[in-house]
């Protein structure tokens, strides 16, 4: 029986490997591919197949089993193979646990961190567990744990945060002074300066991290590299400067996309080549000590483990079906493509939609910052800022372009600075074997170099510093959660055994599932919840034309939100008005999206266009008149039964639904109006509006009679006297949106677009 446990948990193992490959893949996606996507310097497609061909090279190159998984963190001499096999099975449902709710909130974090901090919380517990059953003291930890290399770990940590994060930021200022915005006008042999010492470094990178250790690179050539580097990285500048000279004025290349094309593979590889481990190397580790443990005829309670600190080459058939799985998961994860967009966003060259909100840290860095920005001019000539600021001047077309989802986040420049700087760090840190995150560096690379392009503007600094200091709590959050999850479920394990991992898998790939379905469901609703576009017409005609969809989508989602809140009120179903009232906010914050968009269509307007401005603005705020007529009554609504006050008596209930009828009936005569631009129904409709103002105004005289005679509850007449004046409101801003459409359309005269 004792035998069949630990086989149990070696296949368990497995399945949890297969998971971790998936979910962790989802994850460290963003440190190769998100400066490829966000500077569109190649179609996605090719970004993909690229990153694919580095994963696949990578992995089959990859140099074996992850040392840290074996004796990095903990002494195996100290543990015998039953308690290993506890510290591994923990360490595993951790890491997809804590992974996959990382990946679910697009949010990136290190998997290096995540497996070293796992390994050592369940570590900790075993030793604590040992110890005290043989009557120790905590000062004995030392013995079973390797403090020294997790101290170091630590400190690897906290630097390269910040030291990718300022030689991100160095580098892009002196670059964007020396190639500004307008780089594609500059002399060729300055492209090809850039291109062979960005070209030289990724080489270096790959020789160096990706390569070195493998069958690939010759030891020869490894001791030759890395006794000469300085020899090694001057020749290759020559050659590479050489080539970039030829390859930019001769075969008319672009040298900044042959950077990133080459540095996404130079970093898919790296990470396939060196991350793979923290996904295999403690199942496969398992499975070694499980092999050893079976042919050695002693009790698992007895066989000590000293045999781990043995290094053991990792097969090639296993390295090549992880690297398939990765490459699969590349191609099919949605969670990969979320976590890459956190990174997009943040470093983005242009202001937008801000996914995170400021608080008082990032306001109080930003204010500091733009003091000592200001002292710092005060000491430099004005003549020399002048010059430097004129490197800073963006093209005016890039500001101007009305469809900001389709154009790069960033130019090629601060691309091929991001990859060329990451592969620096990288390797020099291997180098010096010092231990890192390729995730933190190229997270805090992206970020110092958006921080030297004046990415963060006053529009947008706060939103960005709340972004990167959520990402960096989180990575602290990362550290401390799997410290303490591993060691609570390694210490379960130990008291539960058996029926304890058969529960804890259970629960793991439980919620796994559920978090992928609530993920495809949430983004099956924002397939098909059609978003409001920005208009680019420069006529009225064009964008009466072109916002009809944006009309006929808001009055469709209105007359639900409003139907929602009476049926939630009549039910009392606090659940459903939840959900209503986010759907009301969610609509609000698109129309002042559109709102926010006026500046960029003002400035695409032509003189003979000018009219379509006011049309564009006036249209604008009826649409925020309703919306925020919606939102208010599916506040009202939803504050009113999750405070648990009285029901709306029967007669409100009903009188409300008569409205939500007639309100609902001219809210589907609008939607197909403007679905159909069939825009002469609009005079039907305003005619007819009387109608249910004769309505709202009668419930509201019947109200005031009851509020009279019978009603005695306050909070419910303010509720219904609420919902009634908020309803006429939603009218007559709906009414005034028709009657503008109404008066500006003219079939007759052809829609005026832009170029």
């Amino acid at each position: 029986m004792g035998e069949n446990i630990y086989l149990f948990m070696i296949i368990a193992l497995a399945v949890l490997a297969v998971t971790d490959l998936i979910v962790g893949v989802s994850n460290d996606a963003v440190n190769f591919l998100n400066s490829a996507i966000g500077s569109k310097a190649i179609s996605f497609k090719t970004i993909m197949l690229v990153a694919s061909v580095g994963i696949a090279f990578g992995a089959v190159s990859s140099s074996g089993m992850m040392e840290v998984a074996r004796k990095g963190i903990f002494n195996p001499s100290e543990f015998v193979f039953a308690e290993i096999m506890i510290v591994f099975m923990a360490v595993m449902i951790t890491d997809i646990l804590l992974l996959d709710f990382f990946n679910t909130l697009g949010m990136p974090t290190s998997t290096t961190v995540s497996i070293v901090f796992e390994l050592l919380g369940a570590a900790v517990a075993i030793s604590l567990v040992k110890i005290y059953a043989g009557g120790g003291n905590f000062t004995q930890l030392s013995n079973y744990i390797n403090t020294d290399k997790a101290t170091e770990i630590i400190i690897g940590i906290l630097l390269s945060v910040v030291i990718a994060f300022t030689i991100g930021a160095v580098v892009q200022f002196f670059t964007r002074i020396l190639l500004s915005f307008k780089f594609e006008n500059k002399p060729k042999w300055l492209g090809a300066i850039f291109g062979g010492m960005a070209i030289t470094a990724i080489i270096y990178f790959i020789l160096i991290k990706g390569l070195k250790g493998t069958s690939i690179i010759s030891p020869e050539l490894s001791v030759l590299i890395g006794n000469n580097p300085e020899i090694f990285i001057l020749g290759n500048f020559i050659v590479w400067f050489a080539l970039s000279w030829l390859a930019t004025t001769f075969l008319k290349w672009n040298i900044y996309t042959i950077i990133i094309i080459l540095g996404t593979f130079a970093l898919a590889m790296a990470f396939a080549g060196n991350d793979l481990v923290n996904f295999i190397g403690v199942p496969l580790a398992a499975y070694e000590s499980f092999i050893s443990w079976s042919n050695s005829g002693q009790l698992a309670t007895q066989y000590n483990m000293k045999g781990l600190a043995v290094a053991v080459q990792t097969p090639t058939y296993l390295l090549l079906a992880s690297g398939i799985v990765m490459v699969v998961t590349l191609w099919f994860s949605s969670k990969a493509k979320n976590v890459v967009k956190t990174s997009v966003d943040l470093s983005r060259q242009d202001e937008g939609d801000e996914r995170f909100e400021p608080n008082y840290l990032s306001r109080q860095i930003v204010k500091f910052s733009i003091k000592a920005s200001e002292s710092l001019n005060g000491l430099i000539p004005i003549s020399l800022q002048n010059r430097i600021d004129t490197q800073f001047v963006k093209p005016t077309s890039y500001a101007q372009k009305a469809k900001a989802k389709d154009q790069p986040a960033f130019d090629l420049i601060r691309a091929s600075v991001n990859l060329m700087v990451a592969s620096v760090l990288i390797s020099l840190a291997t180098s010096l074997k010092l231990p890192l995150s390729t995730t933190y560096v190229t997270f805090m690379v992206a970020m110092g170099t958006s921080l030297a392009d004046r990415a963060w503007g006053s529009e947008s600094a706060v939103y960005r510093v709340a972004g990167v200091l959520n990402v960096i709590g989180g990575w602290f959050f990362t550290a401390i959660v799997a410290f303490v999850a591993a060691a609570i479920i390694a210490y379960i394990i130990h008291l539960g055994g058996i029926w304890a991992i058969a529960a804890l898998l259970i629960f793991a790939f439980v919620l796994i599932g559920k978090n992928y379905l609530s993920h495809t469901k949430k983004l099956k609703e924002t397939k098909e919840e059609e978003i409001l576009e920005r208009a680019e017409s420069s006529s009225i005609q064009g964008v009466i034309e072109e916002s009809a969809k944006n009309i006929a989508n808001v009055v469709k989602r209105a007359s639900k939100i409003y139907s929602n809140s009476i049926n939630g009120l009549a039910k009392q179903d606090l659940n459903s008005l939840h959900k209503n009232k986010k759907q009301g906010a969610k609509l609000a914050n698109e129309i002042d999206d559109l709102r926010n968009h006026t500046f960029y269509f003002i400035k695409n307007l032509e003189e003979a266009h000018i009219g379509a401005s006011n049309f564009y603005i006036n249209a604008m705020g009826h649409l925020t008149d309703i919306s925020q007529s919606l939102e208010y009554i599916g506040k009202v609504s939803h504050k009113h039964v999750n405070n648990n006050h009285k029901k709306l008596k029967y007669n409100q209930i009903k009188e409300l639904k008569q409205i939500d009828i007639k309100l609902a009936e001219i809210l589907d005569n609008t939607y197909h109006a403007f679905e159909e631009r069939s825009f002469e129904k609009i005079g039907n409709i305003l005619n007819n509006k009387q109608e249910l103002y004769d309505l709202v105004s009668q419930k509201i005289s019947l109200q005031v009679e009851r509020t009279r005679s019978e009603e005695s509850s306050p909070k419910n007449t303010t509720l219904y006297f609420s919902i009634l004046l908020e309803t006429k409101d939603l009218m007559t801003a709906t009414m005034d949106l028709l009657e503008l459409y109404y008066k500006e359309h003219d079939a007759d005269i052809a829609p005026a677009k832009l170029d």
